[in-house]
């Protein structure tokens, strides 16, 4: 599944989490983080810190949304799940 710039700024947005939090949640560089979010499209980063983003958003309760007709997004997920 691909993840955009997007997706990581909405996510974040939705766990009220700052570029430090998902840095130290991800244990991907604040720098990177930062990197990645003003890129448009798909994100400029190694497969291993994509994952690592990935893992932490969805830790935090973020579910990725593929694209199927609205494109790609992002929801948080039901606290019963």
């Amino acid at each position: 599944m691909k993840l955009t710039s997007a997706q990581l700024r909405a996510a974040r947005a939705l766990l009220r989490w700052s570029a430090l939090d998902l840095a130290k949640a991800s244990k991907v560089g604040v720098a990177t983080v930062r990197r990645v979010e003003v890129m448009d499209g798909q994100i400029p980063v190694t497969a291993a810190n994509k994952e690592a983003l990935r893992r932490a958003l969805e830790a935090g309760g973020v579910e990725f949304i593929d694209e199927n007709g609205g494109g790609p997004g992002v929801r948080l997920r039901n606290a019963g799940k």
